[in-house]
């Protein structure tokens, strides 16, 4: 009998991929953006459910009767795991410095409140609910935000009593990207299973550049963006194709892990257009491994009229480090997402940055190139999510 799992909020399935190669039954999908629903089903055929079997409700959570349309969904199923993550953007570092009363009064704030009452109603053996780690500093009025979800979420499950508990960063699961999220995991209180058993069993496989040596030990080194990438076509500004033959020629464990050898193409591998002062920042910054500020001090000329442009407004990945956290403003310019090979003078395609969330090759994105950034840069790493995916089916067989 397969374990199911229900995924609200669930963008282009990322969290969901790590539960579908766990075998995993996916009874449901609930997500607004209809590229992302889109993306979902292709994945689901992929993985061999019928038509019949594929439910993806591009819906709005707050909708009066999702909970019957998800009961319509699911049948007389019992769920053992909730997921998802609300809308996370009234909660970033960046949407608070943009908006005058620090996003307090966001609708989004409240979208959780959807995710409790379906909760509540679905009550599954184990939740997982997925945020930014500006959630932990958020607040409700006077009360901090994740207090509240804590206490909401918590009325009926078990939570780790230590917020750092609940603070995973991609890197240390082989992404090859520095991504901390908020993962917040709750077992129902009449299962007696010790919640922090299952944290523990989400088993850290990598450090990470900041890990001190003491605590490296058993652990693999961590992927760097030059492992992620370097393989990939040289494209200039402008080319590419949705689909292309791709062989890869030299082979590591990171390349090992996404694609397997009998794989022929390469999707969502195209560059975007740039215009010639961007080409020639990004050149001059790859090429010397400057900051912005850095670029103005040598060659002043290539300032923006834009005067809010600041030093982290244009950054160069490193070869040799895992990337920047990869963000759904990539869709907009990219211009934090400079290419690292100056000779090309651009800034990464939907797939580099795919492959920097640890997206197997053969996950393709539905819509346009905007609209697969978007995907991207929203969703959990999968790597991530199979680690998660693998505690909580280890918990589930004991229980």
């Amino acid at each position: 009998m397969k374990h199911t799992f229900v995924d609200l909020f669930s963008g282009c399935g990322g969290l969901s991929e790590g539960f579908y190669k766990n075998n995993f039954k996916a009874l449901t999908h609930v997500e607004l953006d209809s590229f992302s629903c889109d993306t979902i089903k292709n994945r689901l055929k992929f993985y061999g459910y019928k038509e019949s079997e594929i439910s993806v409700l591009n819906r709005d959570i707050t909708d009066s009767d999702i909970i019957d349309q998800i009961n319509f969904e699911i049948k007389q199923s019992t769920v053992d795991v909730l997921v998802g993550g609300p809308p996370c953007q009234s909660y970033s570092s960046l949407g608070k410095a943009k908006d005058k009363f620090g996003m307090r009064n966001d609708p989004r704030n409240k979208l959780f409140e959807s995710y409790d009452k379906i909760l509540k109603h679905l009550k599954p053996k184990i939740f997982v609910f997925e945020n930014v780690m500006g959630l932990l500093s958020a607040k409700i009025g006077n009360r901090k935000t994740f207090d509240v979800i804590k206490e909401k979420l918590g009325a009926n499950y078990n939570l780790t009593e230590k917020n750092e508990n609940m603070v995973l960063n991609a890197c240390h699961y082989g992404v090859p990207q520095i991504r901390k999220r908020v993962i917040l995991i709750g077992i129902r209180k009449d299962i007696s299973y010790h919640i922090d058993k299952l944290i523990k069993n989400i088993v850290k496989t990598h450090y990470s550049p900041d890990t001190p040596p003491s605590q490296t030990n058993g652990r693999a080194k961590y992927v760097t963006v030059r492992d992620a990438i370097l393989d990939l076509s040289y494209l200039m500004p402008g080319d590419g194709d949705e689909k292309r033959f791709h062989k890869v020629k030299k082979w590591n464990d990171y390349l090992a892990n996404i694609r397997s050898k009998s794989e022929k193409y390469i999707y969502n591998h195209v560059a975007r257009t740039h215009n010639s002062l961007d080409r020639k920042r990004y050149r001059e910054m790859s090429k010397n491994n400057w900051t912005f500020v850095e670029l103005l001090s040598h060659l002043p000329e290539l300032n923006h009229e834009k005067k809010r442009v600041f030093n982290n407004s244009y950054v160069v990945q490193s070869w040799e480090k895992p990337a920047r956290t990869i963000i759904a403003h990539l869709y907009k310019d990219g211009n934090q997402f400079i290419h690292p090979n100056f000779k090309l003078e651009r800034t990464l395609t939907a797939r580099e940055a795919a492959r920097l969330q640890s997206f197997p090759d053969n996950f393709v994105f539905a819509g346009s190139r905007t609209q697969q950034y978007k995907q991207i840069g929203n969703a959990v790493p999968p790597l991530m999510a199979d680690k998660i995916a693998q505690s909580i089916k280890k918990a589930l067989s004991e229980i």
